[in-house]
């Protein structure tokens, strides 16, 4: 049993103890053993996480390096709502829905790391792990500034709005790949959010990470097990921190701001055209009119076209034709 999980247990147990001394009390008896009941029920909660295998320990696909040392079958998945308000995040939805439909089509395996939903169908940030072969190969290039052009459902005089949700791909870092100090890491525990009703959590489940040297935050909810939930964090801490480290790196920081970017709608590598039925690519300055279905996983044509780049320096912010 690792440290973080035991100090809860021995915060528990505590706490039970002292519960326990107030049932000779009249007044307190029954609140006493009603709180008894409750803190009993969470430390079997966690003591069953403790013991249920984590399902990084019993994944069966095949592991893989390149020359650079990543797992190209493995890709982290940050989907964020950037400029336009409410149709920034259902914009990031319909980003969603598209990778996920295009990892369906090619048998991958997408687990949720982390979400965060703002009004009905709107995203404000998803992160997912993505394994099936050449994962990270095929998605590598989607990270940067995604733009859409259309009419909200709410806007009356038919006007087109502009806006804009960022796509981050990561790969996942093993271990000896990055090393991260015990002691410079921040850990808390707390409540998932979760759907309301039975699946609200009430132990402290969900976990929050933070790498003191960077300043990097990470938070992963999605799971019942506070082991599984640390044990994504940590994935997902690994693969930022080596982003970091890269970004650090000589001639490195232009070609990650190319890539990723902040979020302004000037900073885009594509742009998804509704009223002309049209998705461009302004790396590679070619445009494809079938939004719609491409917008339901059709990706090949877009994916076929940046990897016939032979390198990033060949990957250039041309205008929309």
């Amino acid at each position: 049993m690792d440290d973080y999980l035991k100090q809860q247990l021995d915060e528990l147990n505590k706490r039970i103890e002292e519960n326990k001394t107030l049932l000779t009390d009249p007044e307190l008896a029954l609140l006493a053993q009603a709180e008894i009941e409750e803190l009993e029920k969470q430390k079997t909660e966690l003591e069953q996480s403790a013991s249920t295998p984590m399902e990084s320990q019993v994944e069966d696909y095949e592991d893989q390096e390149d020359d650079d040392g990543i797992n190209p079958n493995v890709a982290i998945l940050e989907i964020r709502s950037a400029a336009g308000g409410n149709e920034a995040g259902l914009f990031a939805s319909d980003l969603l829905r598209m990778y996920t439909r295009y990892a369906e089509t090619k048998k991958w395996r997408v687990e949720e790391l982390d979400r965060s939903e703002g009004g009905i169908g709107q995203l404000k940030q998803i992160i997912l792990q993505i394994r099936g072969k050449e994962a990270y190969s095929k998605l590598r290039y989607e990270s940067g500034v995604h733009r859409v052009q259309r009419v909200p459902k709410t806007e009356s005089s038919g006007r087109i709005h502009t806006s804009t949700a960022t796509v981050a791909v990561l790969p996942e870092i093993e271990e000896k790949e990055i090393y991260i100090n015990p002691a410079d890491i921040e850990f808390e525990a707390f409540r998932s959010g979760g759907a309301g009703g039975q699946n609200v959590n009430k132990v402290s489940t969900a976990v929050r990470l933070k790498h003191i040297p960077t300043g990097i935050v990470v938070t992963c909810q999605t799971e019942r097990s506070q082991l599984q939930n640390r044990e994504n964090a940590m994935k997902l801490l690994r693969a930022k921190i080596w982003e970091y480290e890269q970004s650090q790196g000589p001639n490195i920081g232009d070609q990650r701001s190319l890539l990723v970017g902040s979020g302004d709608r000037s900073e885009k590598i594509r742009t998804y055209n509704f009223p002309q039925n049209r998705v461009t690519d302004h790396r590679v300055g070619k445009s494809w009119h079938n939004l719609e279905d491409i917008l339901e996983g059709d990706l090949e044509g877009i994916f076929k076209a940046l990897n016939q780049a032979s390198s990033l320096e060949n990957i250039t912010e041309d205008e929309p034709e």
